[in-house]
């Protein structure tokens, strides 16, 4: 998922893993991933979604935000 503008450039790799998927963030610039999972019938938008949010958190951790 490529974005434009000021935002960062974010891609997000699914893996199926039996009943579970696990939905990867990767943040483009600094190689960073955070990743989350949730049931194989989860629609795809919303694990992307809390993927890219736990990926803001980490990435605001790792800066030295609270």
């Amino acid at each position: 998922m490529a974005t434009g503008g000021d935002k960062p450039e974010i891609y997000i790799e699914f893996v199926v893993q039996g009943g579970l998927v696990k939905a990867t963030a990767i943040d483009a610039a600094t190689g960073t991933e955070a990743s989350v999972f949730g049931p194989a019938t989860a629609p795809r938008e919303a694990l992307s979604r809390n993927a890219v949010a736990k990926l803001a958190y980490v990435l605001k951790k790792q800066k030295g935000g609270s």
